[in-house]
């Protein structure tokens, strides 16, 4: 699969790693932005506060299915029901909230769990089937959390996370399962 990463920090530099490591093609696109006009999917894992601007030096969006893995950290929230929402507004595609969950410090630690951890996501209904492929191209198991009116919620579970963290000792895998399947 052809994926463009906007963003090369620990998120989007460490997904890019995973996805090439699983076989697939990666795009990584920085702060001078740049084409991705031959990209399936595009990946956003930059701040939450510059989604506007980096999106907006990125060529080749309109219309391509976007998975959103930006998080609210304070101060005011743009004016979207989330910020999946707010990618969706500048892309015009389809979009998927995944991957705000997981820890990028920990992302070399993932095929060494003794269980696959989990990785929640919500999507638009046409996002669902390629966030799912990634998700599991990085290591993880999908979680699936409904449809992209829940991204706010996703968002707003970043502070059990970084609330459990310390008690457990670092960063944390979690794990999704019906009764039988764990």
């Amino acid at each position: 699969m052809q994926i463009a990463v906007i963003g090369r920090g620990n998120v989007g530099g460490g997904l890019a790693r995973l996805w090439r490591a699983a076989g697939h093609e990666v795009q990584e696109v920085g702060k001078d932005g740049g084409d991705v006009s031959n990209a399936e999917v595009v990946l956003v894992a930059v701040p939450f506060t510059a989604i506007a601007d980096a999106l907006d030096k990125v060529s080749g969006l309109d219309g391509k299915t976007a998975i959103d893995a930006t998080n609210h950290f304070g101060g005011e929230r743009p004016d979207f029901p989330s910020l999946a929402h707010q990618v969706k507004s500048i892309t015009g595609g389809p979009v998927a909230k995944a991957f705000n969950l997981n820890f990028a410090v920990i992302y070399d630690e993932i095929a060494k769990q003794q269980t696959t951890p989990s990785c929640l996501y919500c999507a638009d209904d046409e996002a669902r089937e390629v966030t799912e492929q990634l998700i599991r191209g990085a290591g993880y198991e999908p979680a699936d959390a409904g449809g992209l009116e829940n991204a706010r919620a996703l968002e707003e579970m970043l502070a059990v996370l970084v609330a459990v963290s310390p008690a457990a000792g670092g960063p944390v895998f979690y794990r999704f399962g019906r009764p039988g399947e764990l």
